[in-house]
């Protein structure tokens, strides 16, 4: 997997501005992953982070068959904080999440993800998007929104297009870095979270 592929979707969860991002991946065969996610959570670990695939689906490519995951990177610690939240435990209540700790909760997203005929949307959660945004989203299927960007608003709209931009830039920024050749390994930065 390309550190060019993880910049690319995880910029801000990287730089420490975003709770979790997720993309899909390519790779030969389940082997290949675990060797990959091994090798990143070896060196996302120091850094406050963490990298696990949700789903994994065959994929065939002329007569090749590989296999093609959702991935997931995500500070554990500012995970929990969001999955803390009043609103957030009471949207995954609803959804079947009987316990609050967020390696339980990750474990039930997996399940929900293939389970689901739609993508789960309490996702959002998992992402760092507000919990009003995501009950919003949930409650009017994705309608009506205020305005929408890296995802859509119901609630306030200043603050989710100011995290746009930011989370633009700093994409934008790392890719960049990464271009001028900045490792990969300096570009996830420590982040303590504060309660």
């Amino acid at each position: 997997m390309s550190e060019d592929l993880i910049v690319r979707h995880c910029a801000p969860t990287l730089a420490g501005l975003k709770t979790g991002n997720m993309f899909r991946a390519s790779f030969a065969d389940e082997g290949e992953l675990d060797a990959e996610l091994e090798r990143l959570n070896f060196i996302l670990t120091e850094k406050g982070l963490r990298i696990t695939a949700l789903r994994i689906d065959c994929q065939v490519n002329c007569g090749k068959c590989g296999i093609r995951a959702l991935m997931y990177i995500y500070r554990p610690g500012q995970l929990q904080s969001d999955l803390d939240e009043e609103e957030a435990k009471a949207i995954l209540s609803a959804f079947g999440y009987e316990d609050g700790d967020h390696e339980i909760c990750i474990r039930r997203l997996t399940d929900r993800i293939c389970e689901c005929e739609e993508f789960p949307h309490e996702v959002g959660l998992f992402l760092g998007y507000p919990p009003e945004d995501v009950k919003g989203f949930i409650e009017l299927g994705g309608r009506q929104s205020k305005a929408s960007g890296y995802w859509k608003v119901y609630g306030d709209v200043d603050h989710a297009q100011k995290q746009f931009e930011r989370f633009s830039k700093c994409t934008g920024v790392y890719l960049k870095c990464l271009e001028r050749g900045l490792p990969f390994t300096k570009l996830a930065v420590k982040k303590k979270v504060t309660a």
